[in-house]
């Protein structure tokens, strides 16, 4: 999906961003992710990033670190651009980020600003500038049978029809991010090389949580 502005590749995207730390939250790129912004920090936030180039950083914190109003974050995220935007009558706004580039945080910068932004470097993820890349490699048959089987062990229900006639990237990116599992696991998919990998790691994950006997609770629609 359009992002309205043009991100062909590394140089193009800005190498200090904001970041909101959001754990289980998976942002993957052309990939879309609503949010509902209510603290006061990312409030402001958002506010800047409307004035300037749209552009907020998703990213886990580390569990092993993730206690306090800082918690040590994973080095990879993925930077989103605001694509839709809404203020509600309560003071929260409802926004909508459409993925880009994943980033590797270089080093966090200190500043006056109640959030948290990031010197990072986009170089170790030129492939995510490539719409549909690695497509051919995907085994999609693979991907439809963890779906199917997930869906039937926890009385889901999903809209076949559009998975049917998804693109195997826009598939297996959305199935990644919608997913129930934890903050490793989303960690793993974020940080797969390829497309092909991303979807190894979704069937895999899976399939040992169908073992476990009953995957987690899900929304996965």
């Amino acid at each position: 999906m359009s992002t309205h502005a043009s991100y062909k590749g590394p140089a193009d995207c800005p190498a200090v961003i904001p970041v909101f730390p959001l754990s289980g939250a998976l942002l993957l790129p052309r990939g879309q992710m609503p949010l509902n912004i209510f603290e006061p920090r990312y409030l402001a936030m958002v506010d800047d990033a409307m004035r300037t180039d749209r552009i907020i950083g998703m990213i886990q914190p580390d569990p092993e670190n993730a206690g306090g109003l800082n918690p040590k974050l994973y080095r990879v995220g993925c930077a989103g651009r605001i694509t839709q935007y809404a203020e509600t009558g309560d003071g929260r706004y409802l926004i909508s980020l459409t993925g880009i580039s994943r980033f590797r945080v270089e080093s966090e910068l200190a500043s006056a600003s109640l959030y948290r932004r990031c010197h990072v470097s986009y170089d170790a993820f030129a492939v995510d500038f490539a719409p549909r890349a690695g497509e051919e490699h995907v085994d999609r048959a693979g991907v439809l049978k963890a779906l199917r089987d997930f869906v039937e062990s926890n009385d889901l229900k999903v809209d076949w029809a559009g998975i049917d006639e998804a693109p195997d990237e826009a598939l297996v990116n959305a199935l990644c991010m919608m997913s129930p599992f934890g903050v490793r696991e989303k960690q793993a998919m974020l940080e797969a090389p390829d497309l092909k990998t991303r979807a190894e790691i979704l069937i895999a994950v899976t399939q040992m949580e169908l073992v476990r006997g009953a995957g987690p609770e899900s929304t996965m629609q």
